[in-house]
């Protein structure tokens, strides 16, 4: 880590210059330049000083920001085929989604084809059927959900999905929390 840098940045990011800051913590503008230069090092006293200053805390200062990935490709994807009973295929959009709040997953299934079957849980989940029909399984309830309509539901019985009709149906399913 660049002490300095990230020092200096924070200088910047609220308007002051070196002067002022130095004036605010009672450090020469010298010091603050090799500060910012790592022509020199603070004390603990002196960095925690400087950044109440500067409206920062140490913990804060030295919170590792993580390089987190935003945009998947297929090949950042995992394919699981369901097998012959099953007829289909889970594709996890997201890969390592158990960390995040939701998982989404795209759920293909030939005719005759279904998901398979979920335990009740606590959360929530979102469909959207981008192509073809499906039935919407949950307890005693078979309702149908065609293209270019979605559901949600609040997963509290087992459930699935299954094509309920002659050509392949394709669904984005989105769990809350991840449960697929």
């Amino acid at each position: 880590m660049d002490i300095g840098k990230k020092i200096r940045s924070l200088r910047l990011q609220r308007g002051l210059t070196q002067q002022e800051l130095g004036d605010r913590c009672e450090l020469s503008k010298g010091f603050i330049s090799q500060l910012e230069t790592n022509q020199a090092s603070p004390s603990i006293a002196t960095l925690t000083d400087l950044l109440e200053s500067l409206g920062s805390s140490l913990p804060e200062f030295f919170r590792e920001e993580k390089n987190e990935k935003i945009v998947f490709t297929p090949q950042d994807m995992f394919v699981k085929e369901n097998g012959e009973e099953l007829k289909g295929s889970i594709t996890w959009l997201v890969p390592d989604a158990q960390k995040n709040s939701m998982e989404p997953i795209l759920i293909q299934m030939d005719p005759g084809g279904r998901s398979e079957t979920f335990p009740p849980h606590e959360g929530e989940e979102f469909g959207y059927v981008l192509s073809g029909s499906i039935f919407l399984v949950q307890g005693g309830k078979k309702l149908r959900v065609r293209s270019g309509c979605s559901f949600c539901i609040h997963p509290k019985e087992e459930h699935w999905l299954e094509n309920a009709g002659k050509l392949r149906a394709r669904a984005l399913w989105v769990s809350n929390p991840p449960s697929f």
